[in-house]
């Protein structure tokens, strides 16, 4: 009775166990040869050869077209090169309508219904042959897009012109940069020759070894080639603004001696004119000057989407420019004005319908109106401001005792706007047209524009230029190639990187770009240095549309300026970066990208 308690009703003995077994194979062979012709076979596939015949129940999970006994892949073994071979005329009329004519015939995909031929790993289904085939036709239908034609990348074979001076460039590529360095004499000298010149010669098509292409290496060397005035060996005269450890130990024997200063002077205004003269008769291009207080860019007639002359003066103070208008000289802030109009379009958007009702008013004398009347109302609330900072004067009954604002300050109060765009971006003053011959009489004879004290002090302004002119020295910016490893995972990979210092101008850096295009294989990257107080010089010259008519003739008139004609295409360009400059160019399968 103990062992009978402890037994479980489901237990059963090891004969128990084999007779059930061999009453469930005796069942299953009869069901299977029972049904041997029915359509069990095709719900059912066969286990190993050592199951003793037994038939595995299908998965319901799987898909019938998936299995081996499925009608379709039967079929298709059946075709197969082991069992027989078949014509290309035999699999068109079995196969029926093609899938391209399936395609097109109706609107909706249908499946064919002939066979279907696998290759011969047999590893493609049909529904994976008719989704490609689906997918290609439809990108090659002329009624559909191309969508691989939109997922490209816009290709830009140039990048906006940059008026700003730089300091340094470093370039770096996965190709190499040994064609730049240890120049021949032969091929310094014959750049140097073609910078006097202002000749270029053309690169080769397609260049397999730049290390031996002496067109290259030449034109190399004659691109770091600028002109300055004045020159001091032991003196570095660019930058000139918030450079005082450049200047600091230095000699400067003209500092205390007044003969000196007014002899330097007298060469620097010489050489200041010529420029002028140049730039007038489009035999230069542009040309800087660096102050110790700001920065001038003179540009010829045509450059920048102008019409003439014109002269970028940034940052400026409100005494240079209250001396500018005593001299005569007539000049705008771009950046302000640019403000203003954004503002006045906004009021004007918002005013529409107040325009719409005064019908024989024009609207620009609506907006000057409603502008006229918010600057009136501003100074009201300045004044009631005023009132109110001084009623609790009245209140302690001790207004009698202080004083107001006098008119002096008021003054100075109502003129705060102006005095806070001083050593500011917005405060870049551009001077047009005949304008700029007066700026170059009030810079000569302005006795701000030289340093009082200072290490500094005594010394003329940097005059810049891309060709000769009077009192000029011709010199080179420095280039050196360096090559580093960086770890890129678990190895190494060479970057090679060329280093260029020096005042690098606009026309330098992009004929830089247009050599480094073929000899890198259209793949480098640029990092670029820029001298911030110049890079305001990119704002914008708006010109009305009738004057940009006129220049149909501009790229021929500055074919003489001394630059190459695709140089010379870009800076005729409008400018587009207003006062930021580019910092990162990027040059990937002959298309750039920038960043400013």
């Amino acid at each position: 009775m103990a062992d009978q308690s402890c037994y479980s009703p489901s237990f059963k003995k090891p004969c128990d166990v084999l007779r059930m077994r061999r009453k469930r194979a005796r069942n299953d062979g009869a069901a299977a040869a029972a049904g041997s012709s029915g359509s069990a076979g095709a719900d059912s596939r066969p286990v190993s050869p050592g199951a003793g015949g037994r038939v595995k129940r299908r998965n319901p999970f799987a898909s019938i077209e998936n299995t081996y006994n499925s009608p379709k892949k039967r079929k298709c073994s059946e075709n197969t090169p082991q069992f027989r071979t078949q014509s290309s005329a035999e699999r068109d009329a079995n196969r029926g309508p093609s899938l391209r004519e399936n395609l097109f015939m109706s609107d909706r995909c249908t499946k064919p219904e002939g066979p279907v031929f696998f290759s011969e790993d047999q590893s493609l289904f049909e529904e994976d042959v008719f989704e490609v085939e689906k997918s290609s036709l439809i990108l090659k239908s002329p009624e559909a897009p191309d969508l691989r034609s939109e997922s490209r990348p816009e290709v830009c074979r140039e990048y906006p012109a940059d008026w700003s001076l730089k300091t340094r460039v470093l370039v770096t590529s996965p190709q190499s940069f040994s064609w730049a360095e240890h120049l021949k004499a032969q091929e310094e000298a014959q750049g140097l020759s073609l910078h006097c010149r202002a000749e270029y010669t053309p690169l080769p098509p397609n260049i397999q070894d730049p290390r031996s292409c002496a067109e290259l290496r030449c034109g190399f060397q004659q691109c770091l080639q600028y002109w300055q005035h004045p020159s001091l060996p032991w003196l570095s005269l660019f930058p000139r603004m918030g450079a005082k450890r450049s200047f600091s130990g230095k000699s400067t024997p003209w500092a205390q001696d007044a003969t000196l200063q007014q002899s330097l002077m007298s060469e620097w205004s010489v050489s200041l004119t010529s420029l002028y003269s140049l730039l007038k008769a489009k035999l230069c291009p542009y040309f800087y000057l660096c102050s110790y207080q700001f920065t001038v860019l003179f540009r010829a007639a045509g450059l920048s989407g102008a019409k003439g002359i014109t002269a970028l003066l940034s940052p400026t103070t409100r005494g240079l420019r209250e001396a500018m208008k005593a001299d005569g000289i007539e000049f705008s802030l771009p950046l302000l004005e640019e403000k203003r109009k954004s503002k006045e379009n906004g009021s004007s958007h918002l005013n529409d319908d107040a325009q719409l009702t005064d019908g024989n008013e024009p609207s620009s004398t609506l907006t000057s109106e409603h502008s006229d009347k918010e600057e009136e109302q501003q100074d009201d609330d300045e004044e009631e401001d005023d009132d109110e900072c001084f009623s609790w004067l009245k209140e302690m009954g001790v207004q009698d005792k202080i004083k107001k604002p006098d008119a002096i300050s008021i003054k100075l109060r109502k003129e705060h706007s102006e005095v806070r765009l001083d050593h500011r971006p917005e405060s870049v003053v551009l001077v047009e047209g005949s304008n700029t011959f007066t700026l170059i009489n009030f810079l000569i004879n302005c006795k701000s524009l030289v340093a009082a004290a200072g290490p500094q002090a005594g010394l003329p302004p940097t005059l810049l230029a891309p060709t000769a002119f009077r009192g000029a020295t011709l010199h080179t910016l420095k280039a050196r190639s360096v090559n580093v490893k960086t770890q890129v995972r678990t190895g190494y990979q060479d970057v090679f990187s060329l280093e260029v210092t020096g005042p690098i101008m606009p026309h330098a850096l992009h004929t830089l770009t247009q050599l480094l295009r073929p000899a890198q294989k259209g793949s480098f990257s640029m990092a670029l240095y820029t001298h911030e107080p110049s890079a305001v010089l990119n704002v914008p010259v708006t010109t009305k549309p009738s004057e940009s008519d006129r220049q149909t003739n501009v790229l021929e008139d500055l074919n003489r300026c001394g630059l190459q004609q695709h140089t010379v295409q870009q800076l005729m360009e409008q400018a587009t970066l207003g006062k930021s400059a580019l910092r990162h160019l990027d040059m990937r399968d002959y298309s750039y990208s920038w960043r400013s």
